[in-house]
C-alpha cells in the first residue's frame, strides 16, 4: 500500500525472518561467532539466551546457512513434544531408523557418532525455544551425549531460548546437565546507533530510492519505544509508514512515531506488542457495546412486563 509512495520495491519491515535480509549487529556478530566456535571447539553443550523478539531465530538461520556439508544438523524449533515424538523427529532429521523402540534408536545414534568420527564429520543438535522443554526431555538430551565414546568429540548440542531457560536449568535434577555446559551467551538488544543502522539497512534492502524516510529524531524515538528489540522496531516502523502514507507525509518524524505507538497501544518491553492490538481492542469495545445494548433491552422488556 505505502511502498510506491515511499519509493520502495517491497515492504521493508516484514515480521517473518528473511534469510536473504539479515542484519547482524555487534552482539549478533559475536553471537554467531560463538555458535561457530561451539562447533569447532568441540564443546558439547552451549546455551544461548535472548529476550523475546531479539533475533535469535534469525541468528540460527545465519548459522545454518554458514554450515559446512560435513555437519549433520537437526534443528528443532517446536520442542513441545512427547518423548517418542521427540526421538522420532531427531531420527527423521538425521536419517536414522525409528520404529518406536528407544533402545534401537540409541544404538543407531551411537553408530552415527562413530561413523562421523571416522569421516571427520560433526553432528549438531539445536533446540530452539528450549525454555519450554520439560525437565524429562532436557535429561534425555543430556543422556544423548553419553553415547559419545571418549575422544570422539563429534557431537554439539545447542540449547537456545528466552532467559527463562536459565531458571529452568536451575532445577536440581538438571545439575549433571549444568555441569556439562561449556559456553553461555546472552544476545543483547540493539543500541540506539544499531537501531538506526538496522532501519537504514532494511530500507536499503527493500530498494529505497532515498534513505531519509525516517528523520533522525524519529529513529531515536523508535529506539526508545522498542528498547532496541528488532521485532518491535519492525512493528513500529511498518505502522509508521502506513500512517505516514495515510497522512501524506514523505518524511516520518518523532511525533508520527508517538502517534503510531499510541495507535498500537504499545505495552512496553515486558509485554511484546501484538500485531493486531488495535483491531482486537476495537473488537472488544464493539462486543462490550453490544452486550450493554442487549442488557438494556432485557431490562426494558422486564419492566414492560412488570408494569403491564
Amino acid at each position: 500500500m505505502y511502498t510506491k509512495y515511499y519509493g520502495l520495491a517491497r515492504k521493508p519491515f516484514a515480521l517473518t525472518p528473511d534469510p536473504s535480509v539479515v542484519f547482524l549487529s555487534e552482539t549478533h556478530q559475536e553471537g554467531l561467532a560463538i555458535l561457530k566456535y561451539g562447533i569447532l571447539s568441540k564443546k558439547c553443550f552451549l546455551v544461548l539466551t535472548a529476550d523475546v523478539g531479539s533475533g535469535k531465530t534469525t541468528l540460527l538461520q545465519a548459522l545454518v546457512n554458514a554450515l559446512e556439508q560435513d555437519v549433520h544438523l537437526c534443528l528443532l524449533n517446536n520442542p513441545i513434544l512427547h518423548r517418542d515424538e521427540f526421538f522420532s523427529y531427531i531420527a527423521k532429521k538425521l536419517g536414522l531408523q525409528w520404529d518406536g523402540n528407544k533402545a534401537m534408536f540409541l544404538i543407531e545414534f551411537g553408530n552415527l557418532l562413530k561413523k562421523c568420527y571416522e569421516n571427520d564429520e560433526r553432528v549438531l543438535l539445536i533446540f530452539d525455544e528450549a525454555h519450554v522443554l520439560p525437565v524429562d526431555l532436557l535429561e534425555e538430551i543430556r543422556l544423548l551425549s553419553n553415547l559419545e565414546e571418549k575422544g570422539q568429540d563429534v557431537l554439539s548440542i545447542f540449547l537456545v531460548g528466552q532467559p527463562e531457560l536459565n531458571e529452568r536449568m536451575s532445577d536440581d535434577r538438571l545439575l549433571p546437565l549444568r555441569q556439562r555446559i561449556g559456553i553461555r551467551f546472552h544476545l543483547h538488544r540493539f543500541t540506539q546507533d544499531e537501531t538506526r543502522q538496522y532501519i537504514l539497512f532494511r530500507l536499503r534492502s527493500a530498494g529505497a530510492r532515498h534513505l531519509n524516510i525516517f528523520s533522525e529524531e524519529a529513529m531515536a524515538m523508535i529506539h526508545k519505544m522498542s528498547q532496541g528489540t528488532p521485532r518491535l522496531i519492525n512493528i513500529i516502523c511498518d505502522h509508521a509508514l502506513l500512517t505516514g502514507f495515510a497522512e501524506s507525509k514523505p518524511v516520518i518524524g518523532a511525533e508520527l512515531i508517538e502517534e503510531s505507538v499510541d495507535d498500537l497501544h504499545f505495552p512496553g518491553e515486558e509485554n511484546p506488542l501484538p500485531v493486531a492490538a488495535s483491531a482486537k481492542s476495537g473488537g472488544l469495545r464493539l462486543a462490550l457495546w453490544g452486550g450493554a445494548a442487549l442488557i438494556g433491552l432485557l431490562v426494558a422488556f422486564v419492566a414492560w412486563k412488570y408494569f403491564r
